[in-house]
């Protein structure tokens, strides 16, 4: 039976290279794996006062992250570091104190820019935020994935035979370490 792993799509643009990142992964996935691509659309702003009775996409979006055997970041970067929207769902997920629902959970990063740093910033950005409320953090190989603008076709499918590989690797580690922490 594939592991169940929850991709998190870092932004909300409609045609991010995050989602055609994800959606690429999804689709070179070793049979190991089953990558749940997951868009943030529908997740209200983190408000401690409303922990008492959170609402319901928070519960739903806590409970898709505890039944996986892990979590996919694959994020942009905004000014130097990842996106408000991700922050608020990693918020959102890590709440009540002490009971973060990535506790335990195997974590995977990859950034993306169409420049030359390939969002290196926000992968930095997750490596500090996380420990503490995840489980380990893959640490080799790092993915920050630049000029990730000609990638794709107009229908969103990957082109770049040198980004399909390196996507390739990486997701071959990650499912290596999935396993490993999983014995």
């Amino acid at each position: 039976m594939p592991y169940n792993i929850v991709v998190i799509v870092g932004s909300l643009r409609k045609e991010s290279f995050s989602l055609k990142i994800a959606n690429a992964l999804a689709s070179l996935a070793p049979a190991s794996l089953k990558l749940d691509v997951t868009r943030l659309n529908g997740i209200s702003f983190f408000n401690q006062d409303l922990e008492a009775a959170p609402p319901a996409d928070w519960l739903a979006f806590r409970e898709k992250i505890q039944k996986s055997n892990g979590v996919l970041f694959v994020t942009p970067e905004y000014n130097r570091a990842i996106p408000g929207v991700l922050k608020n769902a990693i918020d959102v997920a890590s709440r009540p104190y002490g009971k973060s629902s990535f506790l335990g959970k195997p974590i995977g990063i990859i950034s993306n820019s169409p420049g030359p740093l390939g969002g290196v910033s926000a992968a930095k950005t997750l490596q500090n935020i996380l420990p503490g409320i995840s489980g380990p953090i893959l640490g080799q190989p790092e993915a920050y994935l630049n000029a990730v603008g000609d990638a794709f076709d107009e229908k969103g499918e990957l082109t770049k035979e040198s980004l399909k590989t390196v996507l390739q690797q990486y997701l071959d580690a990650f499912a290596a370490f999935i396993e490993k922490q999983h014995r």
